[in-house]
């Protein structure tokens, strides 16, 4: 079993490579944004606890995130592993991961970054916000607001995971295939 953390800036490519990750390595594809708006739509008990925090402007709290996580990953109990895309996003999220996956003695095999310049990153979420319909791509100062954030919250983590041996930085600049190749060439030595 491979459990893949997918890191990297809003733009960086991290869905469009996810989906040929999920399916070249046959893995479970769990997306933060999805479950919230799959638990949001359908009203569960947890959708509705975490859009009491949503609706107010706040960070819906780890404890929130890690039981819709873990309600996904249980649902999944034959899976060849997970791609987990949008968490952790903090240290105490990368250690609540740790400790859940740990006691189904699983862990994290690998943490991958797509890494990108911030103004090649500005440019691309500027001209998807023109087809995309998001508020939050068609405004450079969200954006680059979304950038010091994911510094200031989720760069710690590469610290996190390369204290582990489990951080590896590939450059997410190029053609689709190309990045697509060098995800691989880190991904293939799991296998």
């Amino acid at each position: 079993m491979i459990n893949i953390v997918l890191f990297g800036k809003p733009g960086a490519g991290k869905g469009t490579q996810a989906d040929f990750l999920k399916h070249k390595y046959n893995l479970v594809h769990l997306s933060t944004g999805d479950i919230f708006r799959f638990n949001i739509k359908n009203d569960t008990e947890l959708g509705r606890l975490a859009k009491t925090f949503m609706d107010k402007g706040d960070l819906v709290p780890d404890e929130v995130t890690i039981k819709m996580l873990q309600s996904e990953v249980d649902k999944n109990p034959q899976a060849a592993g997970f791609l987990f895309d949008g968490f952790p996003r903090t240290i105490a999220q990368a250690e609540a991961l740790d400790k859940f996956l740990e006691g189904k003695n699983q862990e994290i095999t690998a943490t991958v970054a797509l890494e990108a310049n911030d103004e090649i990153l500005v440019q691309r979420l500027l001209e998807r916000g023109k087809t995309s319909g998001r508020p939050d791509d068609q405004d450079e100062e969200k954006i680059r607001n979304r950038y010091q954030e994911y510094n200031e919250k989720t760069a710690p983590l590469m610290d996190y995971y390369k204290a582990q041996h489990k951080f590896y930085a590939v450059d997410g600049i190029g053609a689709i295939d190309e990045v697509t190749e060098r995800l691989s060439l880190v991904l293939d030595t799991f296998q």
